[in-house]
């Protein structure tokens, strides 16, 4: 096909954020921590869009015009209750990120841009036995064990070649098909959100470009705001919670890893963007934004799509699983023990970039609903059947990362996530610089000295990108799950610590 010819293909990133926006005076206040832009704001809007914010995070959100993003949402056929941003909320491709909406499943949507180009985007928290005074002597030995352990960066390849038919099974069985290999223990299994694989996956409605993507990645980190970190518990909040999860002692060593579903997920989206975009049922739903390009969810194009999106969720999945059978190897190698005996079991793994169908309370009815979560957590309470038996008791782990130098959390789901957000809460701190506003912010900084000075070892394929992930670039954590857990939509367990971090 000749360049004149060839279609143009979404981009990954949004575009600029709009000249306007909602400001503070279109906004009416529900609670301490919750603002609404009503209806009014903007014909066409079907429900109110409804912000988690504290007073002094509110002038960051609306700096950065996310707001505008969240009104758009709100024009999506069949969308119930009110599009939420959470309080990391940033710009992003067609939802903002930190966006969560939920759409009727007869006569609502599915959109891509709702659950993003990573594609489960996820986190997954392994607990120790080890102390940080065990690690800390062979922090280097660590550091650099893991980081030729796991690849990580930009178009690397893994350790693991698959076939066409290995393929398929990965997509079709997630982190089952990593376990069934010896990459993992079948109790793995038991603590990851769906089992480490959402069911509906089909291979055929993924393209042959997807997998090819895909083939090559399995078991590797990607770049960005991707890594593997060494943390450790520096404050328990909730005693009884923590314990439940296996990090109830300040000082104990954990392993923080958060990626995705590399190639394979982005090509997803790309692909069912296009198709959207061309589809005669999508044609006819007019939105304020081409981004938001969406098909009806009984359509075969919304069909296929959420088909599509299950294998990239899956191989997700089996990509974390992988990662983390290599992370056991890597630390058992270093402290001369095997990963059963320094205690390396998953606490728990958690998608932040998906669409699932759900059961929610919309207006005092019980509806079946496609709940997209956008750079958001799912956070179900205590009691509810989706939750491993061990964590009956406690609600959900949530696991909420924050940035190189200063601190992650540990929370769990609440009753009050299911009455407010769709059983939902916030995904990590958040971005408060573009990346090309960090490196200029950041230019001639040395950001393996300056996290060294913080006590953070730091291996990167790419040292001079660190500053696109650096502390200035993101809102402070806490200050996110303060309003998370003031607003009763998760409650936090505990603060960790990085010690290490393995970035690509």
């Amino acid at each position: 096909m000749s360049a004149s010819r060839r279609k143009k293909r979404p981009r990954g990133r949004g575009t600029q954020p709009p000249a306007s926006g909602p400001d503070a005076s279109q906004l009416e206040r529900l609670d301490r921590f919750r603002w609404q832009i009503p209806t009014s704001y903007k014909a066409g809007m079907r429900v109110p869009g409804v912000i988690y914010s504290s007073d002094a995070m509110l002038p960051t959100v609306l700096s950065d015009k996310p707001l505008e993003q969240l009104a758009n949402v709100t024009f999506l056929p069949g969308i119930v209750g009110h599009a939420l941003a959470m309080p990391d909320v940033h710009w992003g491709y067609g939802f903002p990120v930190g966006g969560v909406a939920a759409t009727d499943v007869r006569e609502g949507v599915i959109s891509p841009g709702g659950i993003g180009f990573d594609i489960n985007c996820g986190v997954r928290l392994i607990r120790t036995n080890l102390a940080e005074d065990d690690l800390r002597p062979r922090l280097k030995e660590a550091l650099d064990a893991l980081f030729r352990a796991v690849p990580a960066g930009m178009g690397t390849k893994g350790r693991i070649r698959l076939t066409h038919k290995n393929m398929d099974r990965v997509l079709r069985r997630g982190a089952a098909w990593a376990v069934d290999q010896g990459l993992g223990w079948p109790e793995d299994l038991e603590v990851a959100e769906e089992g480490g694989a959402l069911a509906g996956a089909d291979p055929k409605a993924v393209s042959a470009r997807a997998k090819e993507r895909g083939a090559g990645q399995l078991g590797t980190l990607g770049s960005g705001n991707h890594f593997l970190e060494l943390q450790v518990v520096d404050e328990v909040f909730d005693p009884s919670a923590a314990s439940a999860l296996g990090i109830e002692q300040p000082g104990t060593v954990v392993v923080f890893l958060h990626t995705g579903s590399r190639g394979c997920g982005h090509q997803i989206c790309q692909d069912y963007l296009q198709t959207f975009a061309q589809a005669p049922s999508s044609r006819a739903i007019k939105l304020p934004d081409r981004q938001l390009a969406c098909a009806p969810l009984r359509s075969p194009e919304g069909r296929a799509y959420l088909a599509a999106m299950a294998c990239g969720a899956n191989f997700a999945w089996a990509n974390r699983q992988a990662i983390t059978h290599w992370t056991r190897e890597a630390l058992a190698g270093v402290f001369g023990r095997s990963a059963r005996s320094l205690g390396m079991d998953v606490v728990y793994d958690v998608a932040h970039n998906i669409a699932k169908i759900e059961e929610h309370v919309v207006d005092g009815e019980v509806r079946r609903v496609c709940v997209h979560r956008k750079g958001a957590t799912r956070a179900f309470p205590p009691g509810h059947l989706d939750l491993p038996p061990k964590y009956q008791d406690v609600g959900q782990p949530v696991f909420i990362p924050g940035d190189m130098g200063r601190a992650s959390y540990v929370a769990v789901g609440t009753a009050g996530a299911m009455e407010q957000s769709f059983g939902s809460t916030c995904h990590g701190a958040g971005r408060a610089l573009s990346r090309s506003a960090a490196r200029r912010k950041l230019r001639g900084v040395n950001m393996v000295e300056r996290l060294g000075a913080m006590g953070v070892g730091v291996r990167a394929r790419n040292p001079r990108l660190l500053s696109e992930e650096a502390p200035d670039a993101y809102k402070n954590v806490a200050d996110v799950t303060a309003v998370t857990h003031g607003a009763g939509i998760s409650r936090n367990v505990a603060r960790l610590r990085p010690v290490g971090v393995i970035k690509g």
